[in-house]
């Protein structure tokens, strides 16, 4: 018999809960990618004290020139060869850095440029003469060089997304430190320990970057076969256009520029050079470092920002210590206590900038970083012969205010969604566009304050005549003052015409550098424009 519904009822229906799950426990640690083991920080950290390094020993011969000239036996336009030659191998070798990076693997190739480094810097400090010590230092510059670059790399590739801020900022503190460090420091050692010391003191670091890369990065497998694929052509055309570049750039003002023939050689040897090395870059599908990267907006705009920041970083690094030493008459002890206003306060202001680069659009933060570092050149545009260190400190903490926001966040931009394999690329690129904007600036500026002194001295000679009343009685006054010391009429109406000419010329050269100041201010506002031309951008985030 078949069976019914009626039949077979259904039983009630009863609710029944069911107990939620229980919650998933919160994880003791961060989420795996985002953990950095402790012996990548210590590689980290060892490769950022190595671009400290590097880039302190471009600064560090300054106070120390005339000591190291007069032990060589060697002329100040000659001595210029030693810092030409240094910053010529540098920037050479920056853009270098990815390929060899790639051949010999970023350990190996670190430990033996740190090596090579101390090396050459003991040799500059034993050197016997000019030709030797130029030779030692532009060996200094090429081992130097490559560890800019590698440590920027290092970080971008080692640490993860979220980590890379943090990072980059204590590099870019390095980056910023040293060029204000350097000239401080040269003169203290110097006038301890003798100007050797300068070279000798790099062990010390030097041994704790050797232990630290050594420690803190794994043995990587070479890839050999790259050096008989490379562009050689290539990269002869770049190093010869780079080191023809930098010469041109450091020695043109002393030679008159064009008005040299070696100049002019110089000139047409760079633009040859770095003319065929672009061609052959974007002809080859795997150039040796990829300047493709420069059709990349962010990239571009990062990459024109940093050369003007660079050319206010090292420019200011340059004039205020010349400005110091010509008008008050400080040494480089008192130098240093000036400068140091500009560093000290990055240390402070550096870990906030990059906690803002994370949570902020970096072009704002840039932008405000950009304003700072101009009002600090706008207040150094209004110094006089007797401004001294006091009045010196307000515009060299605006600097290391301004400093910090700037250079991080130009690495933010540079770097942001470049892809793995091209990030050596991007570093190098980066560092040596920095770099040469550097150079650039320091010589515009070299030639400028040349030339605004000039100027300045004919229209103040103008007023300041034989035939001016008050320039009469001011020489009348100065001639009395002098024969009563001398007794003689002839020569001291002499000192009185010398004594007058001293002081317009100081006032033209006080004239002259805050003119500097004040393009400089200039160059870096018009660059905000160009910030606003980059996508936005916050750290720590695709």
């Amino acid at each position: 018999m078949s069976a019914t519904l009626a039949d077979n009822p259904a039983p009630p229906l009863t609710l029944v809960k069911t107990p939620p799950p229980p919650p998933a426990p919160a994880p003791a640690v961060a989420p795996a990618a985002d953990v950095v083991p402790g012996r990548t920080w210590i590689a980290v950290l060892a490769a950022i004290l190595g671009v400290f390094m590097a880039i302190l020993d471009i600064q560090i011969t300054n106070a120390s020139l005339r000591d190291i000239l007069g032990t060589l036996s060697a002329t100040q336009e000659e001595g210029s060869w030693i810092s030409t030659a240094y910053l010529a191998a540098e920037i050479t070798a920056i853009p270098l850095t990815a390929f060899f990076a790639r051949t010999f693997g970023i350990r190996a190739y670190m430990l033996a440029n740190m090596s090579l480094f101390l090396v050459f810097s003991t040799l500059c400090g034993l050197a016997w003469n000019l030709p030797s010590m130029i030779v030692f230092r532009m060996m200094q510059g090429l081992t130097g060089g490559a560890l800019i670059p590698t440590a920027m790399t290092l970080i971008l590739m080692r640490l993860p997304l979220s980590k890379r801020a943090g990072g980059l900022a204590l590099l870019m503190l390095a980056t910023t430190l040293a060029p204000t460090a350097g000239p401080a420091l040269g003169g203290w050692l110097t006038a301890e320990y003798g100007w050797p010391s300068i070279f000798y003191i790099n062990w010390v670091p030097g041994i704790l970057m050797l232990l630290g890369v050594a420690y803190g990065l794994d043995r990587e497998k070479m890839n050999l076969s790259l050096l008989w694929e490379a562009d050689w052509l290539a990269i002869g055309s770049m190093a010869v256009g780079l080191v023809a570049l930098i010469v041109f750039l450091e020695e043109g003002n002393s030679h008159d520029w064009f008005e040299s023939t070696m100049i002019r050689v110089l000139f047409a040897v760079a633009l040859a050079g770095i003319a065929g090395w672009i061609a052959r870059a974007l002809l080859r599908d795997k150039p040796f470092v990829n300047l493709r990267l420069f059709g990349r907006r962010n990239f571009l705009v990062a990459s024109m920002v940093a050369a003007t920041t660079g050319m206010g970083l090292y420019g200011s690094t340059f004039l205020l210590p010349l400005f110091l030493a010509q008008m008050p008459g400080y040494n480089s002890a008192q130098i240093g206590e000036v400068i140091m206003w500009m560093g000290l306060p990055q240390i402070i202001v550096m870990p906030f900038a990059a906690k803002f680069a994370q949570r902020f659009d970096n072009r704002i933060i840039c932008t405000v970083g950009l304003i700072l570092f101009a009002i600090s050149c706008f207040l150094n545009s209004s110094m006089g012969a007797d401004t001294a260190r006091d009045q010196l400190i307000v515009s060299q903490v605006f600097r290391a205010v301004g400093q910090p926001l700037v250079i991080l966040t130009l690495s933010n931009f540079a770097t942001n969604g470049i892809d793995m394999a091209n990030l050596s690329s991007a570093s190098s690129l980066f560092n040596m566009t920095r770099n040469l904007g550097g150079a650039i600036g320091t010589a515009l500026l070299a030639t400028l304050l040349t030339v605004r002194q000039q100027f300045h001295w004919s229209r103040i000679g103008e007023s300041v005549s034989v035939f001016s009343v008050a320039t009469q009685e001011r020489l009348a006054q100065l001639t009395a003052g002098f024969t009563g010391m001398h007794g003689d009429a002839a020569t001291a109406s002499a000192q009185a015409v010398n004594a007058v000419n001293q002081l317009v010329r100081r006032e033209a050269y006080v004239m002259a550098y805050n003119d500097c100041f004040f393009l400089m201010g200039i160059a870096l506002l018009l660059s905000i424009a160009g910030v606003w031309m980059a996508d936005r951008v916050i750290a720590g985030q695709r």
